[in-house]
């Protein structure tokens, strides 16, 4: 077999995990978006209700909320958490999500143009925080890190990308 026939060895998947914790701010997320999405569906029902329409078309907005309520609240958080991978390297950062479509995303080191950490009050009460990479094709971001692990990771990637060389 020729050099030039052999195929490229496969690259493993990013073995890095999300905190825990933060299946529970998902969670409690969804249970929020859950929720104004059952007072729009009573609104709409109310509103069948009055216009004298059949029970269970009064109904079907409610339960249609419901269902996707759960979705949003204990399904997707938990598929979301378990497909969550990243691993950050001298070479690159990658990151991996997705259920019916995994996405691979390769960010070279040398593209990152800078790094945040991000933190909205549902992820501070549970001590989490984000990361987010920006390059000039745009911005990606791994979701939830314990806050300690978010800043040493931040600051890793800082340095690998030598960003406060170039300042």
């Amino acid at each position: 077999m020729a050099r030039d026939d052999v195929l490229p060895v496969a690259r493993p998947a990013p073995h890095e995990r999300l905190d825990p914790r933060a299946l529970t701010a998902w969670r409690i997320s969804g249970l929020l978006s859950s929720l104004m999405t059952l007072a729009l569906a009573g609104a709409v029902g109310w509103l069948l209700w009055y216009l004298d329409q059949p029970w269970w078309l009064v109904v079907l907005p409610l339960v249609i909320a419901i269902v996707i309520g759960i979705i949003a609240t204990w399904v997707a958080p938990s598929i979301q958490w378990r497909r969550w991978r990243y691993a950050v390297t001298e070479r690159d950062i990658e990151l991996q999500r997705g259920v019916i479509i995994i996405t691979r995303t390769l960010i070279p080191i040398a593209r990152v143009q800078h790094v945040d950490t991000r933190q909205g009050p549902i992820l501070r009460r549970f001590g989490l925080a984000g990361i987010a990479i920006a390059t000039a094709a745009g911005t990606e971001e791994i979701p939830a890190l314990a806050i300690d692990v978010a800043d040493d990771l931040r600051n890793r990637i800082s340095d690998l990308a030598g960003i406060a060389d170039d300042v």
